[in-house]
This record gives structure tokens, C-alpha cells and sequence, in this order.
């Protein structure tokens, strides 16, 4: 009777405990991106989203490339090589042609219509996709910046106020087919052109101005040899934590929800940070004699816009999405 006892109870137990979802015992997730270590979005990580899963995971960031090549991240979190990386939406590109839509001018207009594009219902199909052909989660959006343009001219000279003001201005431009079509479609004479040879070619004339967020200006010391910056905000720029599907699945659904709101303060940390440090910019800029201003956004909008869905871009970009995005910003 006691040996029946005990099996018993050695049954029940083993048969509850199947019962209850897999618990993960100090999950280890590697994270690898290419930035380094000073990056917003990197320290908001370590700093927000490594203590609030600390009971259950070590973080362990990977900068500058060092474990995973850029690029290659999302294919290694879909091998179970790293557990989560920060992604880019012309990476999701690569993979899923819809995701193009992001990658586009004035699709995000700032920093809080990019979140509510983001925690939108019309997100669900290109975040399910992700999910199931690459075994990929996109946790959350972390805001990248805004790229405006940056001339040579000084206002008295050159006023930007539409796209029709561009008309034969030389501006650099990234060299591929999508960032040469959006200077086009803001109305100037896009021209590739190596970062590196930025800063010589504004100097000597070769170019009229060049396109980047307010930190690359400062940090390429571009505001020495240019004197205006008008404010278009043509691109509003992106990442999307990016987290192994394997991994989450391995968590119980209170872990889950810990690790989904420590993903979400991270991405409003590095939010808020980012903003602070562009208005800091600003105000700096100022102080080195730019002129800084905003055009007409909303003429600008529509022509790129236009230009857009006149075009072959839109032809991999879901039906009604743009509306209801740019309904999101009204």
C-alpha cells in the first residue's frame, strides 16, 4: 500500500508539472548590433532593459559588430545563434518586400506617430509575418531621428520653403535607387557621394547640401562649411527590437509580459533621449550661426507622397496601409 502511495504521487506530481508551461532557468540572451556602446538605443538596453529581466536572464550586448556581422542578425537569431538584435526596417526589406513602406519620406511623421503606427492593429500581418517565416519577435520601436536637409546657401540666397525651391540643388545623397529616388522626390538633384567626401565636397562648392539627422551634422562638423538646415523631417527613422521567437517561448506568460514592458521602457528611454539631444542640437547649431527652420512640411509630404505611389516603390506595400498610416497622424 505504501509503495502504491508513493507512485501515486510520484505520478501526480510528474503529470502536473507537465501541466505547466516551460519555465526558463536564467535565459541568456546575446544581443549583437552594430553600434557601439555610446548609442541611445544601447545604453537604454543596458541600462533599462537588463535589470527589469534580471530575475530570469542575463543580457549579454554584443557592439560594433563583434559577434554577428551586420546584416546578418536576423538570420542568426532565426539559427538560435544570438537571442535578439536591434533591426532596421530596410533589413525586414530584404526578407519581406512590405516592409519597404517604412522605409520610405514622410511615411512617419515624428517620433509618437512611429509609435502609434507601431501599436496599431494594421502592424499585426507584417509582425505575424516575421514571426512565422523567420521565428523572428519585433518587441517594439525605437526612434532612430530625423533627417533634414542641410545647404551650403544661406536663406538671403536660398529659402526652402517647398520642393519646387530644391529645383538644381546638388544634394548628396546615399547612393542606392531608394535614397537617389527620395531626393528626387524632394525636389533636388540627388548625387551619390561617399560619406567620407561629404564634408570636402561642401566645402569647395561641389555640392549644395547634404541630408542627415542633427547628430551626423555635429558629429561630421558639417555646420562649418554649410549655413542653414531647414527642418523637412523627410525620413523619420527606426529600429525594431528584435527577439527569438525560440526564446520567448521558453518563458513563462508573466516573464513574457516582464520582458515585453522592459523592451518597452528601453525603446521610450532611448525615445525621449534622442529627442532631448536633438533639441539640444538645435539650440547649439544656432549658437554656430546656421540658420535653422521649417518649411512648408505638409507641400513637401504631398509631393513626395505622390511621387511615391506614381512610382514601381509601392507595388510590394499592402493595400490601405498608407492611408490608415498617414490617418494616424491626423
Amino acid at each position: 500500500m505504501t509503495f502504491s502511495f508513493k507512485s501515486n504521487a510520484l505520478a501526480l506530481m510528474l503529470s502536473t508539472a507537465l501541466a505547466l508551461p516551460a519555465m526558463a532557468e536564467n535565459l541568456t540572451i546575446r544581443m549583437s548590433t552594430p553600434a557601439s556602446d555610446t548609442d541611445q538605443r544601447t545604453i537604454a538596453l543596458a541600462e533599462v532593459f537588463a535589470p527589469a529581466v534580471a530575475d530570469f536572464a542575463t543580457y549579454q550586448p554584443h557592439y560594433n559588430s563583434s559577434l554577428i556581422a551586420q546584416g546578418s542578425e536576423l538570420e542568426a537569431i532565426a539559427s538560435g545563434d544570438i537571442e535578439m538584435s536591434i533591426a532596421s526596417a530596410q533589413e525586414l526589406a530584404q526578407y519581406f518586400p512590405q516592409f519597404s513602406i517604412f522605409t520610405a519620406g514622410y511615411v512617419h511623421q515624428n517620433a509618437d506617430h512611429q509609435l502609434a503606427v507601431f501599436n496599431d492593429p494594421l502592424m499585426d500581418a507584417f509582425k505575424e509575418t516575421v514571426e512565422t517565416e523567420l521565428s523572428v519577435k519585433l518587441l517594439s520601436v525605437m526612434y532612430l531621428g530625423r533627417r533634414q536637409l542641410n545647404l551650403r546657401q544661406c536663406p538671403d540666397e536660398l529659402k526652402v520653403s517647398t520642393p519646387a525651391d530644391l529645383d538644381g540643388v546638388n544634394l548628396r545623397m546615399p547612393g542606392s535607387d531608394s535614397w537617389q529616388f527620395l531626393g528626387r522626390a524632394l525636389g533636388a538633384n540627388p548625387t551619390p557621394m561617399a560619406f567620407t567626401e561629404v564634408y570636402t565636397a561642401l566645402q569647395t562648392g561641389s555640392v549644395d547640401g547634404q541630408d542627415n539627422p542633427l547628430p551626423t551634422v555635429v558629429d561630421a562638423k558639417f555646420y562649418e562649411v554649410t549655413c542653414q538646415i531647414a527642418l523637412t523631417s523627410h525620413l523619420v527613422d527606426l529600429n525594431y527590437i528584435a527577439f527569438s521567437k525560440e526564446a520567448w517561448d521558453k518563458l513563462s506568460t508573466d516573464q513574457q509580459a516582464q520582458l515585453q514592458k522592459a523592451a518597452d521602457d528601453a525603446a521610450t528611454s532611448a525615445r525621449n533621449a534622442q529627442l532631448k539631444k536633438e533639441e539640444e542640437l538645435v539650440s547649439f547649431l544656432r549658437e554656430k550661426g546656421l540658420e535653422i527652420y521649417e518649411p512648408d512640411v505638409a507641400a513637401f509630404r504631398k509631393a513626395v507622397q505622390s511621387a511615391y505611389l506614381d512610382s514601381d516603390f509601392t507595388k510590394s506595400w499592402p493595400e490601405g496601409v498608407l492611408e490608415k498610416i498617414n490617418a494616424l497622424g491626423e
